[in-house]
């Protein structure tokens, strides 16, 4: 591989494809924009070129006479050869280009071609790889080639920064996240409210060739229905009531960068249908328009549903789910991680101390202690804002959480418990002193909710007002704990929860 002959000027592009005409047609409107080109006809000349030189980009039809272009993706990617690949599909074969995306391509073209797309596509895949830019291109936008390295990532002021954690579900996702920043594939991220879905979005954005592109952000779920054409796509003067001008939409706004659609389950099923045309043919119609606009855009989206589900159910189509879902990211909660609490609560406290223009106050492990008890269901969200009315409801030395600052039925377990006290320790000397503290204080928590609970007739609810907290709370102590409850208890004491 390392003897291979490198160019040293423009980029060099392998073009494969079985008809003469078109091959003549791609090689040259790649040398018009400045493009060293090769051509090849089929599988085996393809290899042939391959095996003699190294190419900055390999263009390769799906249907060859002697086998697939897929065969030409595997092979790059089995070799770990740097070439990136562009397939070209037949129009309708979307199941195709998906696959190929999957594969590890890093875009996809759909015959007929259209040549403006074609140029976009092709500097696209240049962008980022080392190679001379073809005339016209931005040579700003080649300082993002240094985000292409997993390696060098974490040490670079970028995105990647933003996601705090180096537990290994954390350390997983930035790993894929670098892994596929580089293509065009569109990517679905998956995760609880509150995880950081944008911020991976970002850390995607700012790791790509496109990084000096825009990335727009949309809230899918907070557009009016009869507006979303509009929104998303634009709309020329005069297409409905108030539009006294060209307006564009989200995609045109994207142009050249990433657009990242959040709560992507949330749109309507008509829009959905408009939404996957964009997306496969890259082409848009502004509303009122009567011409298609080409767009060159990644798409990002999230969601915290189960889209598989939504599909079944029939809410959310299925053509578009595989469209969204080429490649996945599922984000941890924080209860799946709570070895990052220490690192996440100091980078929260730095920010917030740095909104407030006050110095970060001290979190030490007494602190750490009392967030580790929470439940947080809403993650690093809520996370936030505990700290945030800590900081604000606290006083002057280490950070306490105050039981004020705390969202209802999310006191800590020291907290919630002081209707029914534990036990003190036994008044001996240091050497009876739980080995296991944690251990021990979970012992303790058993105890006191057994008794409650049969203090109450094994009635959840009453033994949550009891102890003064939620009927979540409760459920997810008994559930934490281990307590067996009696298989009718809570039935004949009128517990529906």
């Amino acid at each position: 591989m390392n003897s291979l002959p490198t160019t040293s000027t423009a980029a060099t592009i392998l073009v494969v494809d079985d008809e003469p005409d078109l091959r003549t047609l791609y090689e040259l409107t790649l040398l018009r924009e400045g493009y060293r080109v090769e051509t090849a006809g089929s599988i085996q000349e393809a290899r042939e070129q391959l095996q003699g030189q190294r190419f900055d980009v390999v263009i390769t039809d799906m249907r060859l006479p002697d086998g697939m272009g897929m065969e030409l993706l595997l092979r790059l990617r089995d070799q770990s050869r740097p070439e990136r690949c562009i397939v070209m599909t037949a129009y309708g074969s979307a199941e195709n280009a998906v696959e190929a995306l999957r594969t590890g391509a890093f875009d996809y073209l759909t015959k007929p071609v259209d040549l403006k797309q074609f140029r976009q596509v092709v500097a696209s895949a240049i962008q980022g790889i080392g190679a001379v830019p073809a005339p016209g291109c931005a040579p700003a936008s080649f300082a993002a080639s240094a985000l292409g390295s997993a390696a060098s990532l974490p040490q670079d002021e970028t995105a990647l920064q933003a996601l705090v954690g180096n537990s290994p579900s954390m350390l997983a996702v930035k790993q894929r996240i670098a892994k596929v920043a580089k293509g065009m594939a569109p990517v679905l991220v998956h995760g609880e409210s509150g995880t950081g879905k944008e911020l991976v979005a970002r850390a995607l954005h700012a790791c790509s060739q496109r990084a000096q592109g825009p990335l727009v952000a949309v809230n899918c779920g907070a557009i009016p229905e009869n507006l979303l054409e509009a929104e998303f796509f634009g709309a020329r003067k005069g297409s409905y009531t108030g539009a006294t001008q060209d307006r564009p939409g989200y995609f045109q706004a994207a142009q050249g960068g990433t657009l990242f659609l959040d709560e992507i389950g949330d749109l309507p099923l008509a829009m959905q249908a408009k939404l996957l045309r964009a997306i496969q043919e890259r082409k848009i119609r502004p509303l009122g328009s009567t011409q298609e606009e080409a767009v060159d855009v990644r798409v990002v989206s999230a969601t915290h549903r189960d889209l598989a589900a939504e599909v079944q159910g029939g809410s959310f189509r299925q053509d578009l789910y595989y469209r969204l879902n080429v490649i996945e990211i599922t984000l941890p909660s924080l209860r799946e991680r709570r070895e990052d609490l220490p690192a996440l609560c100091q980078a929260l406290l730095r920010k917030l101390a740095h909104e407030s223009g006050l110095p970060s106050p001290e979190l030490d492990a007494v602190s750490l202690g009392q967030i580790a008890q929470l439940s947080l269901p809403g993650n690093v969200r809520e996370l936030e804002n505990v700290l945030h009315r800590a900081i604000a409801l606290g006083d002057e030395g280490p950070l306490r959480i105050p039981p004020d600052s705390l969202p209802s039925g999310e006191l800590p377990v020291s907290a919630s418990l002081t209707p029914a006290p534990p036990p003190p320790l036994p008044a001996a000397g240091p050497a009876t002193l739980p080995e296991d503290l944690q251990s021990w204080l979970d012992e303790q928590e058993r105890e006191i909710l057994i008794r409650a609970l049969q203090d109450n007739g094994f009635n959840r609810t009453a033994t949550a007002a009891r102890l003064g907290i939620s009927l979540r709370q409760i459920r997810y102590r008994i559930e934490r704990l281990g307590i067996d409850l009696p298989a009718e208890g809570h039935k004949h004491h009128g517990d529906n929860a």
